[in-house]
C-alpha cells in the first residue's frame, strides 16, 4: 500500500499494540483472524469469477455483487496483513503516513461499501415494485455510474480526514492500543485542538449513515407496501424471497458498526480488547458471510457454483 506523500510529518512512527490485554493469545487469536480472511478472498474471487465466466451472470444485480465482493476484498487486505504481523512477528511500528494512509482507504471502502448496500436496496426497489421497467431504469450502464458515483462520494467524504490530521501535533507517546489505525484510535494520538476534526468525524458518520439508512428504510417500506398489496401467498413469498440475501448482507455489516461505535461512546465499562475485537469483526465477518449468504440464497448463483465445482 503506497502511502501519501505528506512532506510536513516527522519520521517517527506509530506503535500498533495489537488486542491489549491480551497479547498471550495474539499467536491464538490469530488463526479465526487468518481463516476468516482467506474463506473471505475465496468466496469473493468466486463470485468474481463465476460472473466474469457467465454471460448469462452479467445483469445489474450481479455486477452490483461483484463491487460487493470488490469492496470485501479490499476492507480486509488493508488491515489484516499487518495485523498478522504484529500478531506472528510483532512488527508493531507503522509510520504516521502510512497510518494515515491505511485509515483513508479503510474507511473510504467501508462508505463504499454503505454505498453499495443503498444501490442494492434500489435495485431490489426497482425489480419487485417497476419490473416492467427494470431494464431501462437499472442497465448495467447504470450500474457502472452509480459504482463511480459512489466511488467518488467516498473519496471526497474521507479525504479532509487524513489531511485534517496531517496539520496536527502528535504526542510523544505513540502507541496505538489497536490492530488498526482507524480514526478513533488516531485521533486520540493529537495532542492539538481537534475540535474541528471530532466534528466534521461525527457529522461525516452522522450524514452517510443516516442518508444510507433512510434511504434502505424507504426502499423497504416501498417493497413492502407493494408485496402487501400481491394477493398471491406464492408471489408473496417470491417476492420477499429476492430480498432476504440483501437483508441479512445488510445486518451483517451495519449491526457490528453500531455495536461498536455504541461501545466507543457509552461503554466506558467495557474491557479496551471488547472493542477492538468488535472493531475486527466488523472488517472480517461481513466479507466472509455475504458471498456465502449469495451463494445459498440465489439459486442462478448457486447452480453456476455446482456446474463448475462440478466440471473439476
Amino acid at each position: 500500500m503506497a502511502p501519501f506523500n505528506f512532506t510536513h510529518f516527522d519520521t517517527s512512527t506509530f506503535i500498533l499494540m495489537g488486542i491489549p490485554g491480551l497479547e498471550e493469545a495474539h499467536i491464538w487469536i490469530s488463526i479465526p483472524f487468518f481463516a476468516f480472511y482467506i474463506i473471505g478472498l475465496l468466496g469473493n474471487f468466486t463470485l468474481l469469477s463465476l460472473v466474469g465466466k457467465e454471460q448469462t451472470l452479467r445483469k445489474p444485480m450481479y455486477l452490483l455483487l461483484c463491487i460487493l465482493a470488490l469492496t470485501d476484498i479490499a476492507t480486509p487486505t488493508f488491515v489484516v496483513p499487518k495485523v498478522l504481523g504484529i500478531f506472528w512477528f510483532n512488527l508493531k511500528g507503522i509510520t504516521v503516513a502510512g497510518c494515515l494512509t491505511q485509515m483513508f482507504f479503510l474507511h473510504t471502502v467501508s462508505v463504499m461499501h454503505s454505498s453499495t448496500l443503498v444501490t442494492m436496496a434500489f435495485d431490489r426497489y426497482v425489480a419487485i415494485c417497476n419490473p416492467l421497467r427494470y431494464g431501462t431504469i437499472l442497465s448495467n450502464a447504470q450500474i457502472a455510474k452509480l459504482g463511480l458515483a459512489g466511488l467518488i462520494r467516498a473519496v471526497l467524504f474521507i479525504l479532509p480526514l487524513p489531511l485534517l490530521l496531517r496539520h496536527q501535533p502528535f504526542c510523544a507517546n505513540r502507541i496505538i492500543p489497536h490492530t488498526q489505525c482507524e480514526h478513533i484510535a488516531v485521533v486520540k494520538m493529537v495532542c492539538g485542538d481537534i475540535t474541528v476534526t471530532r466534528i466534521y468525524g461525527f457529522v461525516l458518520t452522522f450524514v452517510i449513515s443516516g442518508f444510507d439508512l433512510t434511504f434502505i428504510a424507504l426502499s423497504y417500506g416501498r417493497i413492502i407496501r407493494a408485496v402487501l398489496r400481491i394477493s398471491s401467498k406464492k408471489a408473496h413469498q417470491k417476492a420477499l424471497n429476492t430480498c432476504t440475501a440483501h437483508i441479512c448482507v445488510m445486518l451483517t455489516y451495519y449491526t457490528p458498526t453500531f455495536f461498536s461505535i455504541l461501545t466507543h461512546h457509552f461503554g466506558q465499562g467495557i474491557a479496551p480488547y471488547v472493542h477492538i475485537i468488535l472493531a475486527d469483526l466488523y472488517l472480517l465477518m461481513p466479507p466472509m458471510l455475504n458471498p456465502i449468504i449469495y451463494g445459498v440464497k440465489t439459486k442462478e448463483l448457486r447452480d453456476k457454483a455446482v456446474k463448475y465445482t462440478c466440471l473439476r
